[in-house]
């Protein structure tokens, strides 16, 4: 992806200079902590499934020196949040609608939010409750080793996710979907609203990528192939099954299966139209 040259946004708050869990967490209980996420919806879940396969411990870092690598993922998702800012506030004009762009916050280990307490082990994530989204630099880092999704690509496809629910929530729908999510009569029904607004997201996500690229001729190529990989990889049932599920258990989903994520995903890279997005009026298992 080819980003030179293009601005940073300033839209972030670093707390990687605070006090940070750091010591045994390594890639294993961090895979099973995304896959705990993915299953479940709960962060909480996903904290206590890494805190029993792994040994942490607090330390305060004072001001916080990034590595290069660490200094090269914080340019790069700048830049990314830069670019949503631009194309979400043309697409909130074009609804007569003001964009008020969502904060980046990087942090490391965990992190306090509206939402409750945040960890890096279960993901980039977006809080509506302070409108903020939640950054641990390492994800991005390890992404490839964890999950065996790479590119440069598939990080901007997760960072336009998460602002993806920013966007959902200032447009209303992540409200009007809690809502419905709360008075659901059991977990399987709450658990298939949260699938439509996860599938909506990573259209949304796939409309912002198709805005960047008209705009800038940014995606090279294997781009858009790197984020359906991603897409993919993220899947409900194909967490499961590298979770070693016997069966998979479609209840649980939480975000959408490989083939429903990959396949919203690229609707909104080739259609760039965000009237598009309507996974809350299609029937469950059309989606």
């Amino acid at each position: 992806m080819k980003l030179s040259g293009r601005r940073e946004s300033n839209n972030v708050e670093d707390r990687r200079g605070g006090s940070v869990k750091a010591g045994g967490i390594g890639l294993g209980a961090v895979i099973l902590g995304i896959i705990a996420y993915a299953t479940t919806g709960d962060l909480g879940t996903a904290i206590s499934t890494v805190v029993s396969n792994s040994q942490t411990t607090t330390e305060s870092t004072g001001e916080y020196h990034g590595t290069a690598l660490e200094d090269s993922l914080e340019r790069f998702s700048r830049q990314i949040l830069a670019s949503t800012e631009d194309v979400w506030k043309e697409e909130f004009s074009k609804l007569g609608k003001t964009y008020q762009p969502p904060t980046l916050v990087f942090y490391k280990g965990t992190t306090q939010t509206a939402c409750g307490t945040g960890s890096a082990t279960s993901g980039p994530f977006y809080c509506s409750g302070d409108e903020k989204i939640y950054l641990d630099l390492d994800f991005l880092a390890t992404m490839k080793q964890s999950l065996g999704a790479s590119g440069d690509f598939t990080n901007a496809y997760v960072i336009a996710h998460e602002v993806a629910h920013h966007v959902q929530n200032q447009l209303g729908y992540l409200g009007a979907a809690h809502k419905r999510m709360n008075a659901a009569r059991s977990e399987s029904e709450a658990n298939k609203m949260s699938v439509r607004i996860e599938l909506q997201a990573d259209y949304l996500a796939g409309v912002w990528g198709n805005k960047e690229n008209a705009k800038h001729f940014s995606l090279e190529v294997g781009d858009m192939e790197e984020a359906l990989d991603a897409a993919k990889k993220i899947g409900d049932d194909y967490l499961q099954r590298q979770a070693g599920y016997n069966q998979v258990q479609s209840d649980a989903f939480t975000h959408g299966t490989s083939a429903q994520r990959t396949r919203w995903l690229k609707k909104g890279l080739q259609s760039g139209n965000i009237a598009g997005g309507d996974t809350y009026s299609i029937d469950y298992n059309s989606l």
